[in-house]
């Protein structure tokens, strides 16, 4: 993933701090006692005194001395002398300024000078020699480093022992959402309906601005489902309860929508032919009456044809004009997950690895040569393709794919953003992000790769927020929220903490955090498993005054189109979204 060689320096930062004066300067570190901030549930298992940590990579006059402490969530360096905050930074209230969450390691480095020595630590290995540097890589492109030259030897090798083992777990309830939540249903001394009170539980949260009440719809309820129904004034269109208590399939929501015309007797039947007995499911429907459906392919083939024609005569059916079906197979038409982690991480060898120095003049060139902005492009265009289907063209439109959960989440979702104003707020974006992808079963768990399997792995949520971006830049008065709200949503799926961005389907949630209840003799009552926390609760990680920071100046309402009649030309000019 990463080049083993120590990071060269990249640029020269000349917005760095002042120099210290010579009366200032100690020839040996004085550190007083410093102790971390813990969240409930947070436990320190190893600290270091007298560490080092670098802060520009071509001169040491800038390093601050201080902790380094290893907790069950994240590593963290305590220092009685921190840097100045830029001009309009915000600051993460679960996190402090040195703060790495564990699930934002990405490979872990220790280096020997004096042997000329490194390696790269995996959980439960052993490290031969004691360390004289750490070299974090982490998933946001940040490279960390600590020098141990005044630390004891062995504390040195223990520490990084420890932040190797514990960012690099095996097992999901070893994440430590559920610790938190457990600590905290068990110190809680009173409970509404089970979930901690203050607690932000599994509800929506309010939206970004910090004094509404709106909640965002988690559609994990009938009632969620219905309401979208007739927000979009889908007639012909209804929920259905057939896999309430999954017991259909594990990786659909319990309640979804379906075309009217379809019985549950039907679907039961049908289901089994589907992989992953992932049925269609209805998304969205324009006011014209056209709609758009998502299902993975049918595996069966001799009942292929027969249960293909069903659907879509029910879907032709649930159109006020009867319009006919447009089938777009994603699979032949998209990138794969595969092709858009390897363009991802060519990307980040590039903004890592490379001295800018020796690739300043083809700098263009190799960007373009990861596929990344390539790949944006590719499902831009193909959305917005759909989009003219669907306004101008009056069909309905059905996305096929093998599984129906990682292309279709993000074409999905990019189609209503052009379409619906809505979509195009806070609290609408965040209701489209829980019913496409958390709902709809999107595998954060495994392409967010929490738990170190990197076969899985594939930042398409990412890219889905990349080519967001290049709307937002291309349209800024038709989006309610900023770059600065789309930075620190990314920034959430790497805080293990949150429910939302934890799991691969709200099954694996509540089969997950049901049994650790049960060893942790947690009661639950009429809860469907353990309530955690919601990214949308923007207060948990920020202040008021930091999410306006969330709110674009220039939008001027819903009423902004983004996309008119499939218009492609503009996307032809996509530009690197550097995080």
């Amino acid at each position: 993933m990463f080049s083993l060689k120590p990071p060269r320096p990249t640029f020269r930062s000349y917005l760095l701090p002042p120099p210290q004066t010579d009366d200032k300067i100690s020839s040996e570190p004085k550190i007083k006692k410093l102790e971390p901030v813990l969240l409930p549930g947070e436990i320190v298992v190893n600290e270091v005194n007298f560490v080092r940590k670098c802060i520009a990579t071509d001169t040491s006059q800038y390093d601050l001395w201080g902790k380094l402490i290893c907790s069950n969530f994240k590593i963290s360096f305590i220092t009685d002398d921190p840097m100045p905050l830029q001009k309009f930074h915000y600051r993460n209230l679960l996190l402090g300024e040195h703060d790495v969450p564990l699930t934002c390691i990405e490979q872990i480095v220790t280096v020997n000078d004096h042997k000329r020595k490194q390696k790269v630590l995996g959980p439960n290995q052993k490290l031969k020699f004691n360390p004289t540097e750490l070299i974090i890589y982490c998933k946001d492109f940040r490279i960390v480093r600590f020098r141990f030259d005044e630390s004891g030897p062995e504390s040195a090798k223990k520490v990084c022992l420890a932040i190797a083992h514990y960012s690099q777990p095996t097992d999901l309830q070893l994440l430590f959402a559920f610790e938190y939540v457990g600590k905290k249903y068990h110190n809680s001394a009173h409970k509404i309906n089970g979930i901690p009170s203050g607690d932000g539980g599994g509800g929506g949260g309010n939206g970004a601005g910090g004094g509404s009440s709106q909640k965002t719809p988690l559609f994990e309820t009938y009632s969620d489902w219905d309401r979208e129904i007739k927000r979009t004034g889908a007639s012909g269109w209804r929920v259905c309860s057939v896999n309430e208590g999954y017991m259909i399939s594990t990786c659909l929501p319990e309640y979804f929508v379906v075309p009217s015309s379809l019985a549950d007797q039907d679907l039961k039947i049908f289901s089994h032919s589907f992989v992953g007995r992932r049925m269609p499911l209805w998304c969205w429907s324009h006011s014209n009456g056209s709609a758009l459906v998502r299902m993975a392919l049918i595996k069966d083939a001799l009942q292929q044809r027969k249960i293909d024609q069903r659907i879509c005569n029910a879907i032709t059916k649930s159109h006020p004009q009867r319009s006919d079906v447009y089938k777009s197979d994603l699979d032949k038409t998209l990138p794969n997950i595969q092709e858009v982690q390897a363009a991802f991480v060519k990307l980040k060898q590039l903004c890592v690895n490379e001295p800018f120095e020796e690739t300043e003049e083809k700098w263009l060139s190799s960007l373009e040569n990861t596929r990344w902005l390539e790949y944006v492009r590719a499902f831009l265009k193909h959305s917005a393709e759909l989009v003219y289907m669907l306004e101008s063209k009056h069909l309905s439109v059905v996305l096929q794919e093998e599984e129906g959960r990682d292309l279709s989440c993000c074409v999905a979702s990019l189609v209503q953003v052009m379409l619906d104003p809505y979509f195009r707020t806070i609290i609408g974006f965040q209701s489209l992000i829980q019913k496409e992808w958390v709902m709809a079963g999107y595998q954060f768990l495994d392409r967010c790769n929490h738990l170190k399997r990197s076969e899985k792995e594939s930042p398409l949520f990412l890219l889905f927020l990349d080519a967001t971006w290049q709307l937002l830049e291309q349209y800024p008065a038709a989006f309610e929220f900023s770059e600065t709200y789309l930075a620190v949503l990314y920034d959430s799926t790497r805080i293990s903490l949150f429910g939302t961005f934890l799991f691969n389907s709200p099954h694996q949630r509540v089969k997950q955090s049901t049994e650790f209840a049960i060893s942790k003799n947690i009661q639950l009552g009429d809860e469907k498993g353990l309530q955690f926390p919601s990214v949308w609760d923007w207060s948990l990680q920020f202040t008021a005054k930091d999410r306006t920071l969330f709110h674009n100046p220039f939008y001027i309402g819903k009423s902004t189109p983004c996309v008119h009649n499939g218009s492609v030309k503009s996307f032809k000019r996509t530009k690197v979204w550097l995080l």
